[in-house]
């Protein structure tokens, strides 16, 4: 079966935006692998497979209707992308041309460096620079993926099906260079998209771009992300966009966000990227107000807003009344059928432990439930 972008057309679907609690026999043996340690490979396929048929049925259980493979083959944005992409090696000491960025750059800037002190994100051993033209190394992974993942689908039956690739403006927060990722990364998208699933972007770079670069001001910014947003879809130019959703976010790192760009400066330009679903971080105190940028924005044609509903910033379990609520006011104003009810960013490594994940995931089932009942006028 192959997948596409869905509407709600008689019920609020569910979903999500990525990264799932990990098997406690699963964690360190990506963990090993992504720090360069030695690693049963056949140990770590086995309990990879068995784990992401798991967290299919899970999300299932929870009452999700689009799903993923809980990403549970990454340990994080960085190391999957070293472990994807060839032409660069592991610098001490790389210069400032070839510093990473820092998402808490502008927050630090702005009078919260006291509180960041011993907080610091990322991790030791270097700064990844490019030395070489950047290749694509990552077939394997991808296909171990792709294959994990569909075997874990097979007599389910879901709405959507999808796979997140990570975007060229968000690895170049980490690996500075003069090479083009979006021709490297376009092979990942193309595999995923001619496997059949559906293609979800995560671009957190989009808007958190903004807090990196403390010091320009928002046109400059606007050209910035721009720029950026045409590499990608110069990089998805071969696949239809029903088969691309894309989610954007402020960093979900947990901290002030005081300085986040609002949504309303940057609207346009995440409608930009060639995408037929838009999933927008929206349930967090900073946020979560946003909804009103919709009043006065229309969605492109054709499109879905993904709004999230339920969030990582707490690990205070959603009342699905306040879900129902917020999902409703983004129908009102882009259509009931334009809407299907996601999260800010990856639940599960952000709360504190799984059993959080689920019972957020199971308040967003029911909510939309319950939405969709104020909606339709039924269960």
């Amino acid at each position: 079966m192959a997948y596409t972008a869905q509407f709600s057309t008689d019920r609020i679907l569910t979903t999500h935006a990525g990264a799932l609690p990990r098997p406690d026999d699963l964690r360190p043996l990506v963990m090993a692998r992504a720090t360069g340690k030695r690693v049963d490979k056949k140990k770590l396929d086995t309990v990879l497979k068995k784990s992401v048929k798991g967290v299919v049925k899970q999300q299932l259980k929870c009452g999700l209707d689009s799903i993923n493979d809980g990403e549970f083959s990454k340990l994080n944005f960085t190391h999957y992308c070293r472990e994807r992409i060839g032409g660069y090696k592991i610098l001490k000491n790389p210069g400032k041309k070839f510093q990473q960025l820092s998402i808490t750059a502008r927050d630090e800037a702005n009078g919260f460096g006291a509180y960041f002190e011993g907080r610091r994100f990322g991790g030791p051993g270097g700064v990844p620079v490019c030395v070489d033209k950047l290749q694509y190394v990552g077939q394997a992974g991808v296909e171990g993926d792709i294959k994990n993942f569909k075997a874990a689908l097979k007599g389910v039956d879901v709405a959507e099906a999808f796979l997140p690739a990570n975007t060229p403006g968000t690895i170049e927060h980490w690996m500075r260079n003069d090479y083009s990722i979006a021709d490297v990364m376009r092979e990942e998208y193309e595999a995923i998209v001619n496997a059949g699933l559906l293609l979800q972007l995560d671009n957190p770079d989009l808007p958190d771009g903004w807090n990196c670069l403390p010091k320009i001001n928002v046109k400059d910014y606007r050209k910035y992300a721009i720029m950026r947003v045409d590499a990608l879809n110069h990089a998805l130019r071969n696949i239809p966009r029903e088969k691309i959703r894309l989610h954007v976010c402020w960093g979900s790192f947990h901290g002030p966000h005081n300085d986040d760009i609002p949504l309303t400066d940057i609207i346009d330009i995440i409608f930009r990227v060639k995408a037929s679903s838009y999933s927008i971080e929206a349930s967090n105190p900073a946020h979560e107000h946003e909804w009103k940028v919709f009043e006065n924005v229309k969605l492109p044609e054709g499109a879905t807003l993904v709004p999230g509903v339920i969030g990582h910033c707490t690990d205070f379990v959603e009342h699905p009344d306040l879900v129902a609520e917020r999902i409703v006011r983004y129908a009102k104003l882009v259509g009931r059928e334009n809407v299907l009810a996601g999260t800010d960013c990856g639940i599960g490594p952000r709360v504190g432990h799984p059993m959080i994940c689920w019972a957020k995931f199971e308040a967003l089932s029911e909510g939309a439930r319950r939405a969709t009942k104020q909606l339709w006028g039924k269960n």
